[in-house]
């Protein structure tokens, strides 16, 4: 992998007016990192939850929350590929939880490229919290991406605190591991970052944490984040 830069978020979810709001403010996040020359732009785990403020009916009630963001999945992937083209620039945007075809929430990152292409890998290892309280089912497979820039992976936040998760990654030829990640503490934040630094020294490989940060409480899915 040659030498680059990435712009790794320190993302605040907002109560976001409309759609408008939300692409005006995904462009330009996308914008500054490019203009800051990154070639990989790496938003956090659940940023998309932000986008559960375009709901009143539901904003309030997490389940009904998240079955509501299942009609903007396409609208959200189409604005984020668009702006891959336009910067040039390979963007990882904010997971959300996507209902599959069995009827399974689960946890999707998904890594957009400037030649148009797209890709998704599935969070593994489910916290306690998001499968006992949000009813997200762990994913598969584990997925390497072929770039421009070299073989990256993507380990969910607690997904990388699981050695053999980022093992496989790497033996597949990764190189670089994008880290998403939430956590509502301290503790919680510095026990990711920990992992995502043991994973690098154990796989001499580099990883990337961007965290979702500040005050969320009109949303029962993040409340406060820290990073």
């Amino acid at each position: 992998m040659s030498g680059f830069i990435l712009g790794a978020a320190a993302y605040p979810v907002d109560r976001l007016a409309d759609w408008d709001a939300y692409a005006a403010k995904i462009a330009r996040w996308v914008g500054d990192a490019a203009d800051a020359g990154a070639q990989i732009a790496l938003f956090p785990e659940y940023a998309g939850m932000e986008l559960t403020a375009l709901d009143p009916a539901s904003v309030e009630d997490l389940h009904g929350s998240i079955a509501a963001l299942g009609s903007l999945v396409e609208r959200v992937d189409a604005l984020h590929a668009g702006l891959a083209v336009r910067h040039g620039i390979h963007i990882c945007a904010g997971s959300l939880p996507v209902r599959e075809g069995d009827g399974v929430f689960r946890n999707h990152a998904r890594l957009f490229a400037p030649s148009g292409k797209m890709g998704t890998q599935r969070k593994i290892v489910m916290t306690r919290f998001e499968r006992e309280e949000w009813n997200i089912g762990g994913g598969a497979p584990l997925t390497v991406f072929d770039t421009d820039l070299g073989r990256i992976g993507i380990a969910i936040c607690y997904d990388v605190e699981f050695p053999l998760i980022v093992r496989a990654q790497v033996e597949a030829g990764a190189t670089l591991i994008l880290a998403p990640s939430a956590t509502d503490s301290l503790h919680g934040y510095h026990r990711v970052r920990v992992g995502a630094q043991a994973r690098a020294l154990e796989n001499q490989c580099y990883v990337a944490q961007a965290p979702v940060v500040g005050e969320a409480e009109w949303t029962p899915s993040l409340g406060t984040s820290h990073g």
